[in-house]
């Protein structure tokens, strides 16, 4: 069974930084779009971070600058480097397969907290 698995929240203070992994298992990593979405209470599911399968990188403007999407094919492992946090930021963020050719399931992990706050 395909599991994706985050890790790396946290609470950290605004202007601070965390590294966050997104684990694959069973899954043919370099066939799937890799996401970052993240959640902050009572509102929608956003989009923030999107590394291709070629490696090309596309974020939301609210993060531009700030966030860094990576992948290690190798390792299965999609990255999201997260520096001069703000309060906003707050959210559980959630790692997404998005299959990069027809016919392949997504897939979505169970996601990891990130609070920024003093």
């Amino acid at each position: 069974q395909v599991q994706l698995v985050e890790s790396g929240g946290g609470l950290v203070q605004p202007g601070g930084s965390l590294g966050l992994a997104c684990a694959a298992s069973r899954l043919v990593f370099r066939l799937y779009i890799m996401e970052w979405y993240r959640q902050a209470p009572g509102l929608q599911r956003e989009l923030v971070a999107t590394i291709t399968t070629g490696g090309s990188t596309y974020y939301a403007e609210s993060v531009k600058g700030r966030f860094t999407a990576s992948r290690d094919n190798t390792k299965n492992t999609f990255y999201l480097r997260v520096n001069s946090l703000r309060p906003e930021d707050t959210a559980v963020y959630y790692c997404h397969a998005r299959p990069g050719v027809a016919g392949l399931p997504e897939y979505w992990g169970p996601g990891t907290q990130v609070t920024v706050s003093s």
